[in-house]
């Protein structure tokens, strides 16, 4: 799995092979057994990991930022990222190539959460983007109450923090596009593995959508399994053979 998957921590791997095979494992022991048999490649990176917050949240409880990526022409694209703060979810992604004004947050906003119902609150920063008029009369439409972070404390604004870290560290630093429509598909399947397949330490290892629906899969046999890939291969997780 490791060397399937060289960006997957200790943690990680541990809660994997749990839900996957049911075996219980710590950490501790996937870490002293990636020291004495697993040598990394020349091309593997050493990095901190991203820290992990915990906070509470109010019910229907979302969270929305913004981040620039370029493509492989150089033209600078902003991507909004709207997140359910319970489970974890990634609910959906706006883009937008050039600045960013009323309209187009309202359109990259609308476009996000398109085909599911507003959540009650939702949590934004302190940019100025979300001031525009434009902005808040479209959360008045929805009926959706804004809740600010604290001026100049990421840290009050964790968890979508943390997605924008994950999507560029373990995917757009990874995997390059030509223009918002290839962006656009390119983070509908990381959406897709992030939701169904990703283990998050926060959620007992679960991912967002199992962690809501609270089913037990079956357990894969250890003996007998196979490989199943996300986002092009970029990811890899074990399933029935």
């Amino acid at each position: 799995m490791k060397q399937r998957n060289p960006r997957f921590g200790c943690p990680r791997i541990a809660y994997i092979i749990t839900l996957t095979f049911g075996v219980e494992i710590n950490k501790d022991i996937v870490r002293r057994i990636l020291a004495k048999r697993y040598t990394p490649g020349p091309d593997n990176m050493h990095g901190p990991s991203w820290l992990s917050f915990f906070g509470h949240s109010k019910d229907s409880l979302w969270s929305t930022d913004l981040f620039r990526c370029e493509s492989l022409t150089l033209k600078s694209y902003w991507v909004l990222v709207v997140m359910d703060q319970h489970s974890r979810r990634i609910i959906g992604f706006g883009i937008h190539q050039g600045d960013v004004d009323g309209i187009a947050l309202c359109r990259m906003f609308n476009h996000a959460i398109s085909g599911t119902d507003p959540p009650r609150y939702l949590s934004s920063d302190n940019d100025p983007l979300f001031r525009f008029h434009r902005w808040r009369a479209n959360l008045r439409i929805l009926d959706v109450e804004e809740i600010k972070s604290v001026p100049y404390t990421p840290m009050s604004h964790p968890f979508i923090e943390c997605v924008i870290g994950s999507i560029r560290r373990e995917y757009l630093d990874h995997v390059p596009f030509w223009n918002s429509i290839d962006l656009e598909r390119k983070l509908c399947e990381f959406k897709g593995y992030y939701n169904n397949h990703r283990t998050h330490a926060a959620l007992s290892g679960h991912s967002p959508n199992k962690h809501c629906q609270r089913t037990n899969d079956a357990f894969v046999k250890i003996d007998d399994y196979g490989w199943q890939q996300h986002c092009r291969g970029l990811f890899q997780t074990p399933i029935h053979a």
